[in-house]
């Protein structure tokens, strides 16, 4: 399988970022509910006779009703989008095993990628000089690596680091063969998920010989100013900073006027492009689109962003179409997109808080180190998966200290395993792996 971008195209879409703000589309589930579609809609010939229930199940509709979907992307790109993202939020097999259809993940994302690929090359065709990206959508999965959904059992989890990362690649592999231009892993509230679709990103380039653009955007889910997962926003940038990125934004849950500080708070201290696709406010069932923000409330908000210098990508969430899009692109038309922040390079580490060491920061208080050298039993734990040990680290946090320290030694190997699926983690020259726990 190759790469469907040419180098040509990964520096268009970087020369358009120079140039000036790049307009990401809205909604794709806002539009498909103004279908009113019904069961047999979903299901169509093919899944007739499927023994569960199908109806809301959006990214089957790039199957079942291929037309629906790719109008939708028309009609973004006619109101001004330069990316649209594929109709594939929920299609790693995870998700699919809501509807039993863990079987079909790949062959939606390269459906639902083929049907935005025709699209955005339709309207170039018809624009002699425009360029249109796919960006291939992966979503969260309904599960989280971090948390248990279980109050009785707070250490049972529902998904393991290695099923997301399996189910990530599979994903991309279908995206990138339908023919993205970028992949862009979105709505993250779970910084453990997101890692784990970072690597699989990673680890699919590596066997492609090529990477493709990576953007990422996570979401803030409400006023305490943090991830579901407990990250702030300093936090979560801090543990995928090593990450090459095209851009890391914020989108859903929160409307332009909730999401204002922190969209302001990432612009300073992330040294690649912005983005921003807040929802059309705060949720109301009661109204058309279920979200109070018209298109001519919403665009001038983000314009203020634009003109503060904060964009370099802008677009929709929840609530919003075509004619959000519309405006938004007319707002910042004349607005110069975002320079780049270039942060000091100082030590800067997560956990649930940023850790940030700087030249004038006084003693750092480290706690007690816990060394699978010289402890037999913590060494038996991390091998066995019994992270009791690790919770130990933990506590020297919480009782004072700024981060905790795991010696490696001879055991850095099996250690690493472990560390990249739960933690940050720094290896200096004497093997010793400085790790917050997320």
């Amino acid at each position: 399988m190759g790469l469907n971008p040419s180098n040509d195209t990964q520096l268009s879409l970087s020369e358009l970022l120079a140039k000036r703000i790049v307009i990401l589309d809205g909604a794709m589930g806002t539009m498909i509910q103004q279908r009113t579609l019904e069961e047999a809609d979903f299901r169509g010939e093919r899944f007739a006779d499927w023994e569960r229930d199908l109806k809301g199940h959006n990214d089957l509709l790039g199957i079942t009703q291929p037309e629906v979907i790719g109008s939708i992307h028309r009609a973004y790109l006619e109101a001004g989008a330069d990316i649209i993202e594929t109709n594939t939020f929920n299609s790693t097999r995870i998700a699919l095993a809501d509807y039993g259809m863990e079987s079909l993940a790949y062959e939606l994302n390269v459906a639902n990628a083929k049907l935005a690929r025709a699209a955005a090359d339709d309207v170039m065709a018809a624009a002699p000089g425009r360029q249109c990206f796919v960006a291939g959508a992966i979503g969260p999965t309904n599960r989280t690596a971090s948390i248990s959904p279980d109050v009785n059992d707070p250490a049972f989890r529902a998904v393991t680091y290695d099923q997301l990362v399996e189910a990530y690649v599979e994903q991309a592999k279908g995206l990138v063969e339908g023919g993205a231009d970028v992949l862009l892993v979105e709505t993250v509230f779970d910084s453990l998920n997101s890692r784990a679709a970072l690597f699989a990103l990673e680890s699919l380039f590596d066997s492609l010989g090529q990477r493709l653009p990576v953007m990422l955007s996570f979401t803030i889910t409400d006023q305490s100013g943090r991830t579901l997962s407990g990250q702030t926003v300093e936090a979560y940038w801090n543990s995928v900073a090593n990450i090459d990125l095209l851009s890391v934004g914020i989108n859903c849950a929160l409307g332009p006027q909730e999401m204002r500080s922190h969209i302001d708070e990432l612009s300073g201290i992330a040294p690649v492009n912005i983005s921003a696709h807040p929802n059309a406010g705060m949720p109301n069932p009661l109204l058309p689109t279920g979200f109070p923000e018209t298109p001519e409330s919403f665009a001038p908000q983000l314009r203020e962003w634009a003109a503060n210098g904060w964009l370099n990508i802008v677009g929709g969430c929840c609530g919003t179409t075509p004619e959000h899009i519309r405006r938004i692109a007319e707002a910042v038309s004349d607005c110069a997109p975002r320079r780049l922040a270039k942060p000091e390079p100082w030590l800067r580490l997560s956990g649930m808080e940023a850790l940030t060491v700087r030249p004038e920061s006084n003693f750092t208080n480290i706690g007690e180190r816990n060394n699978v050298t010289g402890s037999p039993r913590f060494a038996k734990l991390i091998k066995n998966d019994q992270y009791e040990g690790e919770r130990r680290a933990n506590n020297r946090r919480q009782h004072g200290r700024e981060h905790a320290r795991l010696r490696g030694g001879d055991g850095a190997v099996f250690e690493f395993d472990r560390l990249r699926a739960g933690h940050l983690a720094r290896a200096d020259h004497g093997r010793q792996l400085e790790m917050v726990r997320h």
